[in-house]
């Protein structure tokens, strides 16, 4: 029995040989499972390099979230192998299949909890899914900053400036929207003519030109300047 129910438990985590669940432990008082993944190969392509298979050098003990299962909090477990390459000669860890590289969360859960800040804020989404509000922050930025390295503005020809208060007093954040495609372009703090500037110099990074903005709704008129945009 022990064994099937390993089996189903490598299957709905979706993996493959050479890892396989070895060991499923349930806690009820806890409710908790915690899974223990083994990788079975004794060699390995370098991850650096990609050099023929070397034998495994060593493994580290990792631990990552995963989603509930049922009513239970659930954690995946591994002693994660380590290639030490004759070819580079860098000792890498092997990625594992179902996390990103220094995450404390397997990718489904990291997909999940994202999914839910897009319609809640971060801190009742952190507590929806136990877990501190500055490690759900750290994955948004990550991502975050994944997708805006490859934004392309190329084509912005249209854009909507407006500020917004952040907090309460007078904190206010500057927004750029492209008018055509509706998606937020830039956000930074403050309301003057230089988070103008900022953009420009953003949108320059993405591939774009100021210059070729062709009409540009802006709610203050006291923060146009010449050559703001340039």
């Amino acid at each position: 029995m022990s064994t099937q129910i390993e089996a189903l438990f490598t299957t709905a985590l979706g993996l493959q040989p050479p890892w396989h669940v070895a060991k499923v432990e349930l806690n009820t008082s806890k409710r908790r499972i915690d899974f223990e993944v083994e990788h079975t190969g004794k060699r390995a392509a370098c991850p650096a390099c990609g050099a023929e298979p070397e034998l495994i050098h060593d493994r580290v003990r990792r631990s990552w979230r995963h989603l509930d299962f049922f009513q239970f909090e659930a954690w995946l477990h591994a002693e994660i192998p380590r290639v030490q390459c004759s070819g580079c000669g860098k000792t890498t860890q092997l990625p594992v299949p179902w996390a990103r590289e220094g995450s404390g969360f397997t990718l489904l859960f990291e997909a999940l909890s994202l999914s839910l800040c897009r319609e809640m804020p971060v801190r009742q989404v952190a507590g929806q899914m136990r877990v501190a509000p500055k490690r759900m922050w750290r994955r948004v930025r990550h991502y975050v900053e994944a997708a805006r390295a490859k934004d392309d503005m190329s084509g912005v020809r249209y854009v909507g400036i407006d500020e917004t208060s952040v907090k309460r007093g007078h904190e206010y954040i500057t927004v750029v929207h492209d008018l055509e495609l509706k998606r937020l372009l830039f956000a930074t703090p403050g309301r003057d003519h230089t988070t103008l500037q900022a953009f420009a110099e953003d949108m320059r990074s993405h591939g774009g030109d100021p210059l070729t903005i062709e009409h540009a709704c802006i709610d203050t008129l006291g923060r146009i300047a010449h050559g703001v945009f340039v």
